[in-house]
């Protein structure tokens, strides 16, 4: 006689009672560590269509300014005049060269230099306005400048 017997009822079933809880946690993990978007947009925006275009790198070195008409709930307080928003805040032009400043010190010493500006503008905005960004960027030596829009769709 051996000393081993053979088991007859042996089940090859894989336990399912975890998975609803490893279900869970994935969802908590992804919930968690998703980033939505960090800035409210208060400007309507129309993007002009491109051909050329050309994809970033590396979006954390990006800081957008967003220029357009104010929203219909803040056109009562702000008007119907084309704003600068930053952030969450609309600024005037003087106020860029600071906001450059206030953006290179978010960035590590060996990126600063790399740092893009990045205009969302609408098509409706004035160029004047753009020019006064543009020449206080420049002051500010925030010199990669990089207009966002909207890629054409060929048929």
């Amino acid at each position: 006689m051996s000393k081993f017997k053979k088991k007859a009822n042996t089940s090859q079933e894989i336990p399912t009672s975890a998975l609803p809880d490893i279900i869970f946690m994935l969802l908590f993990f992804f919930m968690v560590t998703t980033v939505l978007r960090e800035t409210t947009i208060n400007v309507e925006q129309k993007i002009p269509d491109a051909t050329e275009l050309r994809k970033l790198q590396r979006k954390s070195l990006v800081s957008y300014i967003y220029v357009g008409k104010p929203t219909t709930k803040l056109q009562a307080q702000f008007g119907t005049e084309p704003l600068i928003q930053v952030n969450d805040a609309f600024k005037p032009v003087d106020a860029l060269q600071n906001w450059v400043m206030e953006e290179r010190a978010k960035l590590d010493e060996n990126e600063k230099d790399q740092l893009t500006v990045a205009l969302k503008v609408d098509k409706e905005a004035k160029m004047g306005l753009i020019n006064d960004v543009q020449i206080a960027l420049r002051e500010a030596d925030a010199r990669k400048l990089m207009y966002t829009t909207i890629q054409e769709i060929q048929d």
